[in-house]
């Protein structure tokens, strides 16, 4: 049977960057087997899902290039008559029944703050509950619990509200789902929906549970530990960048940088590790600097909205950026600076001997001769050998920053008219 699987969020919040790990791992086995990989909405939850946490969704896992292969996305919303067919056929067969709440049992739910039922659909408990419920899973092994360890398992609150170990069965039965790849906090659902599936007639498909991403104090990643949500990412990271970090959370490739289909071809679930995976976000910056460094000049000006830039500065940059919104401390490039006075001068050079270190560099540039060997040989033959006293005042007039690219880097990227105007305004300050 062809390889199927699926990524199935609820919008009932952001596309967290769990779920999307979740995503890719599924991406890449149907693409590593040839199969198909299909997304799904679970928004069964009225009360918290939201059209804009779908759309949210939908646009991130377009983001990171994972492409659905289902040309209509399944909303369980849109799938109530499906579910009530399969909640009447198990009623019909006594697979299920509806389990009646007495009255202390409702006054407990007023008591908690749940809404008073008379009563739910369960599925009737299986007449041997000393019996293993035991599934192979592809990451972990075997794994297995007692059936009255699991307690009785509600199907729905009525035959038009499924619940969600129902619905998960009906859908992945309905859409001939092989392989249910998830996190390994849906572990404890499987022996639930295991015997949904046996009171169905239906054989389950294969499990696999991937460990945890966690912050890096080994607890749950949470919005403590930074941004947990895909949509946060956009704007300092590229896609293919944040792509391959996620890849390596929970698995370990030939390389540190892989395209989706570089993956794809390695990927094997026998591979994945079993212990929780540790978000590094020095790690992440790292990646996404490599990323950078690959673009070509026009897509990277593009990119941060300076088409007109020279791709001289291009190199410069990248070299020395790891987050796209980082980009602000090179505006030297495209807009004047601006600055104090006070830091045209170096330590405690006197402002006269700054005046001459400036009126120096703007000779030099104004005769095309700005450049290191002449402004060392000036530093040691007019300033005591002090080089500070001369690249300094140079940076400073031509970036308006104590860090910044080198100040000849910075010359030969603006060119040599901006370089002489800006020294122009440096002496200017020094003099008013």
């Amino acid at each position: 049977m062809p390889v199927r699987v699926r990524i199935a969020p609820s919008p009932t919040g952001n596309l967290h960057i769990g779920t999307a790990r979740t995503a890719l791992f599924n991406w890449l086995f149907a693409r590593h087997h040839g199969g198909e990989f299909i997304l799904r909405i679970e928004d069964t939850d009225l009360e918290r899902s939201k059209k804009e946490y779908e759309e949210n969704i939908i646009e991130g896992l377009h983001w990171l290039g994972l492409q659905w292969d289902n040309e209509h996305i399944a909303r369980q919303t849109e799938r109530l008559p499906l579910y009530r067919s399969y909640l009447e056929r198990l009623l019909e067969s006594g697979a299920a029944f509806w389990r009646e709440y007495t009255a202390e049992e409702k006054a407990d739910m007023e008591r908690d703050g749940r809404a008073a039922r008379d009563r739910v659909i369960a599925l009737t408990p299986p007449s041997d509950p000393e019996r293993e419920l035991a599934f192979d899973d592809q990451i972990r092994g075997r794994v297995a619990v007692q059936a009255k360890h699991v307690g009785q398992v509600v199907l729905a609150k009525d035959l038009d509200t499924p619940l969600y170990n129902f619905a998960v069965v009906v859908d992945d039965l309905d859409m001939n789902i092989t392989h249910v790849i998830r996190g390994e906090d849906h572990i404890s659902n499987t022996p639930k929906q295991l015997l949904i599936y046996e009171a169905l007639g239906a054989t389950p498909p294969v499990f696999a549970h991937l460990p945890l991403i966690l912050g890096p104090d080994r607890s749950k990643m949470s919005k403590r530990h930074g941004a947990t949500n895909i949509a946060d990412y956009q704007a300092d990271y590229l896609p293919e960048a944040l792509v391959s970090f996620m890849g390596q959370l929970g698995y370990t490739y030939d390389a540190e940088l892989l395209s989706l289909d570089e993956m794809a071809k390695q990927f094997d679930l026998a591979r994945v590790h079993k212990s929780g995976a540790v978000f590094d976000q020095t790690k992440l910056n790292w990646t996404n600097a490599q990323y950078l460094k690959r673009l070509p000049p026009a897509t990277f000006k593009q990119l941060i909205g300076k088409p007109d830039l020279p791709d001289s500065a291009v190199p410069i940059m990248t070299e020395r950026l790891e987050r796209l919104t980082d980009i602000a401390q090179f505006s030297y490039f495209w807009e004047e600076p601006e600055y104090e006075s006070a830091l045209l001068s170096w330590k405690d050079d006197a402002p006269e001997v700054t005046r001459a270190a400036l009126e120096l560099c703007a000779d030099l540039a104004a005769r095309g001769e700005l450049n290191q060997p002449a402004l060392d040989a000036a530093a040691l033959e007019q300033f005591a050998g002090k080089k500070g006293s001369v690249y300094w005042p140079l940076r400073v007039a031509l970036s308006g920053r104590q860090n910044s690219a080198g100040p000849l880097e910075i010359a030969a990227a603006i060119g040599s008219e901006r370089t002489q105007s800006r020294i122009q305004t440096a002496i200017h300050k020094l003099a008013t």
